[in-house]
């Protein structure tokens, strides 16, 4: 029995340790080498060089001839120097055309290795020996991520024999460059063979890059920590519904009745469940989080199709949460489930209860377990896995305390009402969670159905009738009214009213602070419900005063701020991102904010929908190698280079001192 405890034991360490060894695999998994080249060919005479390209592991470079439109790079030859031309369209072994999953579209890529056949001409007036230079843009991605875009350097020698002889290639060329004429290769212009670039670096600048830009690791943290205080919430949360809650001392009961069967501890008994409700679960999340990828969480999120789907889901939930009907797995699979864990006993039976009680609990784990998912997609590739834990963990931690201590069961509330009263108005919060994703849709789409003011009456309703069901003016699940409304009722039901007055000045055009992340995006022609007649009237444009103050064209950007000798502030953002949403309606107005923008041309870029999304998309991969949403970054319009970025939510001062660094390292960059 100790053994399989040990093996169990590690078996969870080493699932929850993996993604981290892959992660640590992120290096340049593919080399390049001229396989075949002429020695000499004859002045102006066009000449093929053969190029191999080796690929480690399960990662695969894409085809030279892969639409760019279609989301990854595909393999692209040229020329490093002015008076050497490719002289025509590269050749490749055949690819494996497949559906890539990380791009979700069929693509040609070469796994294993690759040989590239590249005609070339040297300028028709050239002769001697001369060097070739290529530069390799290539990407490589496996089934789960992929890396970003990388630029490698080749070279080789070769001897132009005879007299110049001009050619029809000649028109091809630009003015021959003199240092050529002497035959020498020039080798101390062209970079070493092994040299390589990441793309975002190759501004077009020859000063070098004295900046380390801002770090987002701290930030990241903070929403991941912010996250799985969620995901553990919501565990909390599930405890307290009636398909959960019963199950504590009956599940407590079965661990004392093997203990005594089998001479063992309940305690041994109760840890082992546990961890196997935290492994049920996680490996659930892991599963996702496979499916996914690095860049599939933000794909994930801006797919009107999955928002469109999460949201229905959300309120088939709530009505069975509502006791309309009700949600469960086939009675066999829960019977067949018990029977084995009864049968079994010791560990192997310990992990059946667990998937008995994962099993019988699923009605009601369900629209937690969906709305921690759900909130995955502002998060990392790994943050399903992390939900999961913190889910996990929490719901099952009553089972293993109560287990420990049994006589904390004569404390613990009976069974009742009031666990339906808790199902019902998680269900009415749940509903609301639901116009956050429908939302999210309807604004892809461009229905334009879900306004904000209809978002914000929605979460009014929803709310005050939590209320008024906690108050007790009416009844679900056939339950009867209470004779009298109690101070308890009243407690209770105050900050579900608080709430709905709360938002009620959102009807009106009021910003709603901390909120507006989570409600429809306000629009640009958006007439507040009752503008005309409120005091708040003034404050509904505020929002679309300020959206004027921002460009949508990044070269008409880059053109004011040279003639303003100002740095240009890049705002990649999505209408589907909640983070974004934040940033914008607390973190942006602060008049230090606002005071740091006006000495910056802004330009607003969205990546996840709109006829510029996947122009957008491509730019800010290039640009700044994540596809994370939001992303900020202050660009020097001179030369392209990039002065600073930031990734994701943050403090308001931390923004301002990103912005001031910003600010400062343009003005070095520019000293005369």
């Amino acid at each position: 029995m100790k053994g399989d405890r040990i093996s169990l034991l590690l078996f969870i360490v080493f699932m929850l340790c993996l993604p981290m060894g892959v992660m640590a695999q992120l290096l340049d998994p593919v080399t390049y080498e001229i396989k075949q080249a002429p020695e000499e060919v004859a002045a102006g005479e066009i000449f093929s060089i053969q190029v191999e390209a080796t690929i480690e592991g399960e990662w695969h470079l894409y085809s030279v001839n892969n639409d760019p439109a279609d989301g990854p790079y595909p393999t692209q030859f040229s020329s490093g120097r002015t008076n050497l031309l490719l002289a025509g369209a590269v050749q490749e072994t055949e690819p494996t055309i497949v559906f890539d999953p990380n791009f979700q579209t069929e693509l040609g890529w070469h796994a294993k290795s690759a040989l590239f056949t590249i005609p070339l001409a040297f300028h028709p007036e050239l002769t001697g020996n001369q060097k070739i230079v290529l530069d390799i843009l290539y990407q490589v991605c496996d089934d789960i991520s992929c890396l970003p875009p990388k630029t490698k350097t080749i070279d080789t020698e070769i001897r132009l024999q005879g007299d110049p002889e001009p050619s029809l290639l000649f028109a091809s060329f630009g003015p021959l460059d003199s240092s050529d004429l002497t035959g020498e290769s020039g080798s101390d212009s062209a970079s070493d063979s092994d040299s390589e670039s990441s793309l975002d670096s190759s501004s077009g600048s020859d000063r070098d890059t004295p900046f380390t830009l801002t770090s987002s690791s701290d930030i990241a943290s903070d929403n991941i920590w912010s996250f799985l205080w969620l995901a553990i919430l919501a565990g909390f949360a599930a405890i307290l519904t009636p398909c959960v809650f019963p199950l504590i001392p009956l599940t407590v009961s079965y661990f004392s009745a093997d203990a005594n069967r089998n001479n063992g501890s309940p305690w041994i008994q109760a840890l082992i469940f546990g961890l196997s409700i935290v492994f049920i679960f996680t490996l659930l999340g892991g599963l996702l989080s496979l499916i996914l990828g690095v860049s599939g969480v933000s794909q994930f999120a801006s797919n009107p199709y999955v928002n469109t789907f999460i949201g229905l889901i959300f309120i088939l939930f709530a009505m069975s949460m509502l006791g309309m009907f009700e949600l469960r797995l086939p009675y066999q699979v829960t019977n067949w489930l018990n029977k084995k864990s009864n049968d079994s006993g010791g560990s192997i039976g310990t992990l059946f209860m667990a998937l008995t009680v994962s099993a019988v609990s699923f009605s009601c784990t369900a629209p937690f377990i969906g709305a921690v998912l759900a909130a995955t997609t502002s998060g990392e590739w790994f943050t399903p896995m992390i939900g999961m834990i913190g889910f996990s963990a929490a719901l099952s931690s009553p089972f293993v305390l109560f287990a420990m201590f049994p006589n904390w069961l004569q404390r613990l509330p009976k069974s009742g009402s009031w666990m339906n009263a808790v199902k019902s108005v998680l269900a009415f919060i749940i509903l609301a969670a639901s116009i956050k994703f429908l939302a999210n849709a309807d604004i892809i789409f461009g229905w334009g159905f879900i306004s904000r003011p209809l978002g914000i009456a929605a979460w009014i309703t929803f709310f005050f009738l939590a209320g008024l069901y906690i108050l007790g003016m009416y009844g679900l699940h056939g339950e009867k009214r209470p004779d009298s409304i109690t101070a308890g009722r009243v407690m209770l039901s105050i900050p579900f009213f608080l709430f709905s007055f709360y938002l009620f000045p959102g009807l009106m055009g009021a910003n709603l602070g901390f909120w507006d992340a989570y409600l429809p995006s306000r629009q640009v022609n958006e007439v507040s419900l009752i503008q005309s007649l409120g005091r708040y009237a003034g404050t509904g444009g505020a929002l679309e005063s300020n959206e004027g103050a921002w460009s949508s064209s990044y070269d008409a950007s880059v053109t004011s701020a040279i003639e303003n000798n100002q740095p240009v502030f890049i705002d990649f953002t999505g209408y589907t991102c909640t983070n974004c949403k934040a940033m914008e309606a607390n973190v942006f107005p602060d008049p230090k904010v606002q005071e740091l923008f006006a000495q910056m041309e802004k330009v607003k870029l969205y990546t996840d929908g709109g006829a510029d999304a996947e122009k957008n998309q491509t730019f800010q991969f290039e640009l700044t190698g994540t596809l994370a949403l939001p992303t900020y970054a202050i660009v020097d319009p001179q030369t392209g280079q990039v002065l600073d970025q930031l990734i994701g939510y943050t403090k308001t001062t931390d923004f301002e001192a990103f912005l001031q660094q910003g600010l400062d390292r343009h003005r070095e960059w520019n000293k005369p």
